[in-house]
């Protein structure tokens, strides 16, 4: 079974960007390649229980466990020792990554108190745009009730676009709602 957002890139996204900037093969349109959550947890140095907290309830919102990244070198002033769990990740791709997308501008977003849109300078030049999650409780996936801290994230959309200007025309025709400055 193909994703929603999936048979809309393929049906009208395509077109509309071969239009938009003059390709002339349907392989030269960039593409969604991967999204990758990244959650830091610096309070988990102090209680290791945030760790396995955190990665419960980012397994509710993405539906796949993530992996625990852990500390590469140590820093006395952080009082981290190297290989100290510091943090979780979970990289989507193909049909789950669709479904995330899709749910995460249908659902999700609307669902922030006077939402104005997402940045639009979020980007890094190479095809990737970085969206910064304040508080997780915004995914219908979690119980406020049962939440004991607020953890923010990191949203990574990964395409195969060579400029700032094809990644956010890609971004903004699947529904990212960018913002006006």
């Amino acid at each position: 079974m193909v994703a929603r957002l999936k048979d809309v890139y393929r049906k009208e996204i395509v077109s509309a960007m071969m239009k938009q900037f003059g390709y002339k093969n349907v392989m030269q349109v960039p593409k969604l390649t991967k999204i990758v959550l990244n959650m830091g947890l610096g309070k988990a140095v102090q209680d290791p229980k945030v760790i396995d907290a955190a990665t419960q309830e980012m397994a509710k919102i993405v539906g796949q466990k993530p992996v625990i990244t852990r500390a590469k070198k140590a820093i006395a002033n952080f009082k981290l020792r190297r290989d100290l769990p510091i943090g979780c990740m979970v990289t989507l791709r193909k049909n789950h990554m669709y479904e995330f997308l899709d749910r995460l501008l249908n659902v999700t977003l609307p669902r922030v108190r006077d939402f104005k849109g997402v940045a639009p300078k979020a980007f890094d030049g190479r095809g990737s745009y970085t969206l910064g999650i304040k508080e997780h409780t915004i995914f219908p996936e979690i119980d406020f009730d049962k939440v004991d801290k607020m953890l923010g994230m990191n949203v990574t959309f990964v395409t195969t676009a060579k400029t700032v200007k094809e990644t956010k025309g890609l971004l903004s025709l699947m529904g990212m709602p960018f913002r006006e400055n």
